[in-house]
């Protein structure tokens, strides 16, 4: 029996596409990166993490510092980040159906935190997070050996093929939300365990493991 429903934040419950876009040009404008243009927000939802950086001419190795530099500039922001329509729906349901709710994200703790508190969610249990974008299996075994829950008692939400993969490595059942970053050829490919159209099937997702 599933007893945590674990969420990615950006690209899953936050609509922050845009705010990510116009932080990142910043960055790239100051250090020579390549820009994202609103015309090639397609192709690359198409393209993996690699294949991205190699396009925008933006190293790999320099994501944790990168990140830094955007969660500063999200920071600017007055109010935290827009979630989708229907997200905070689906996260009362769960919350009233006596599910713990927690989230594993590479965005930072405080401005997940801000976001929550302008939409009035104040049950989510805990908030991991990690820079390191590909790190996501241990935020979720540190978070199972936290609360003493076996991977069947967990399932992860999230919107790109690295979710998924993390989920995998860590034994843990997910969700894939096809309104995030990822294009749905990339995130198949990884084969998640069910797939999510609107956030109401992720209750469903949830009642048929049940």
């Amino acid at each position: 029996m599933v007893k945590y429903i674990v969420f990615d934040f950006d690209g899953t419950l936050a609509n922050s596409l845009e705010l990510f876009i116009a932080g990142y040009n910043d960055l790239a404008a100051k250090e020579g990166y390549r820009e994202v243009k609103k015309e090639d927000i397609d192709s690359l939802s198409k393209m993996t993490i690699p294949e991205r950086c190699r396009h925008l001419n933006f190293p790999m190795r320099n994501i944790p510092l990168a990140a830094t530099k955007l969660y500063r500039y999200l920071r600017k922001s007055e109010r935290g980040l827009p979630l989708y329509s229907g997200v905070k729906e689906m996260l009362d349901q769960l919350h009233q159906k006596g599910l713990k709710v927690a989230i594993i994200s590479s965005n930072a703790t405080d401005i997940i935190s801000r976001s929550l508190q302008d939409h009035q969610i104040s049950y989510v249990d805990d908030i991991l997070c990690s820079k390191h974008i590909f790190s996501k299996d241990k935020l979720m075994k540190k978070l199972m050996a936290k609360y003493k829950v076996q991977p069947s008692e967990v399932l992860y939400v999230g919107d790109e093929e690295r979710d998924i993969l993390a989920s995998k490595k860590a034994g843990i059942k997910v969700v894939w939300v096809d309104w995030g970053y990822d294009d749905e050829a990339i995130a198949l490919k990884a084969s998640p365990d069910f797939i999510a159209r609107q956030p109401s099937d992720i209750l469903t997702a949830v009642a048929e493991i049940q």
